[in-house]
């Protein structure tokens, strides 16, 4: 597969995530009023399907380590389309939390084994610059999607959004069909049960690189979900943006977020993906210790925006060098080394940003608070244990 439909393909499919959160992410506060429920069980909508992306990515990881890529690819998809039209006509709140969290399962397909797929075609420098040109297409998806949400919202309600959102999983699975060819070759797979599996992951954990960066990934994890899920009713409801305003805040930050990722590419050749993910995630310390400061003065609206699309900016600066070193070593592992990356990225601010909005509530001091702590977890990690293990 050619470098420049790798890109296109993979990148697709790697906007599974962004699209499943940030189409609807406008209409999160007319959701809840639609289902009569508050605004907390709103934000657990995207908690659930984020669940569903991280613990969805431990099954079709080490899947498409055993079967290929494509078989669990194909099913992911299809199945992904199918709830997302569940989701468009839930009835109530119960029966929507439930949908999303499975049509997160299916979505982890496209997320985890695009990666592996990366893996399996490149390494070192150039799997970081791969990862970078991914995120150019894929990085795509966070911009145009709530732009895109906040313009549908003029037309049509949150359940037009999932039926859209369905009408986009049909395509994406046209293109796995008709455009992906295998990556894993038959004598690269492995045929044990769950043996072989935990022996995979066992051999992956035990790599103290990989588990230095996994550490630092849960806690990037928690800093971008609490971004996400509060971002809609902080800037909507506190600060008084419309949904359409919000929409292209949103964007400004997913851009933000794509200058990073290209920055990355642009330097690592010079200075390496470990250098390269220090400052990346020094500086998006910084950046939220910034919306802190800016959140506790009770300063405008212009100098938060400001802060979250710098936040944005580091992070996609560190983000690709982090995934190419904890992929360094596990060429033949690399869905289930895919996989448990992924879980951290996606497991952890799922379930630790709704309840931090339990007891602080949804506002901007709460929301800073909890991205500068994370992204300290996220800082220490790095300088104390991905820098010695990755210089072994």
């Amino acid at each position: 597969m050619g470098t420049l439909r790798a890109v296109l393909v993979l990148g697709m499919l790697e906007a599974f995530g962004p699209l499943s959160m940030d189409l609807y992410l406008p209409q999160l506060p007319q959701l809840a009023a639609s289902l009569g429920t508050t605004e907390a069980l709103a934000q657990v909508t995207m908690s659930a399907c984020m669940i569903g992306l991280g613990l969805g990515q431990l099954v079709a990881g080490p899947l498409s380590d055993r079967l290929g890529r494509r078989l669990p690819l194909l099913v992911g998809v299809a199945a992904f389309a199918v709830l997302s039209a569940v989701c468009a006509v839930a009835p109530n709140i119960e029966l929507l939390l439930v949908a999303r969290f499975l049509q997160g399962l299916a979505g982890s397909a496209g997320i985890v084994i695009c990666l592996a797929i990366a893996r399996d075609q490149f390494e070192g420098v150039e799997l970081s610059r791969m990862l970078s040109l991914l995120f150019l297409v894929s990085g795509t998806a966070p911009i145009i999607a709530p732009v895109v949400g906040g313009q549908l919202a003029r037309i049509m309600d949150w359940r037009g959004i999932f039926g859209v959102l369905a009408g986009i999983g049909v395509v994406l699975l046209l293109v796995v069909v008709f455009l992906l060819p295998e990556t894993l070759r038959p004598e690269a797979r492995h045929g044990g049960g769950l043996r072989v599996l935990r022996a995979h992951a066992g051999a992956v954990l035990g790599d103290r690189l990989f588990a230095a960066v996994l550490c630092a990934s849960a806690g990037a994890g928690v800093a971008f979900f609490t971004y996400l899920s509060m971002s809609s009713f902080v800037l909507q409801d506190e600060f008084g943006l419309s949904p359409q305003s919000f929409s292209l805040a949103f964007a400004a930050g997913a851009l933000a977020s794509i200058v990073g990722s290209q920055s990355s590419r642009l330097v690592v050749r010079r200075f390496g993906p470990l250098r390269v993910y220090l400052g990346g995630v020094t500086a998006t310390l910084v950046a939220t210790a910034t919306f802190l400061v800016l959140a506790l003065s009770g300063t405008g609206v212009a100098g938060v925006v400001a802060a979250l699309v710098g936040f944005m900016l580091c992070a996609g600066l560190g983000g690709p060098n982090g995934q190419t070193l904890a992929l360094a070593h596990h060429g033949a592992r690399a869905g289930t080394a895919s996989a448990l990356l992924g879980m951290s990225s996606f497991l952890f601010g799922p379930v630790l940003a709704p309840v931090a909005a339990g007891i602080g509530g949804t506002n901007a001091v709460t929301m800073a608070v909890t991205m500068t702590l994370a992204a300290a977890v996220a800082a220490i990690a790095a300088w104390a244990f991905v820098r010695p293990a990755a210089r072994e």
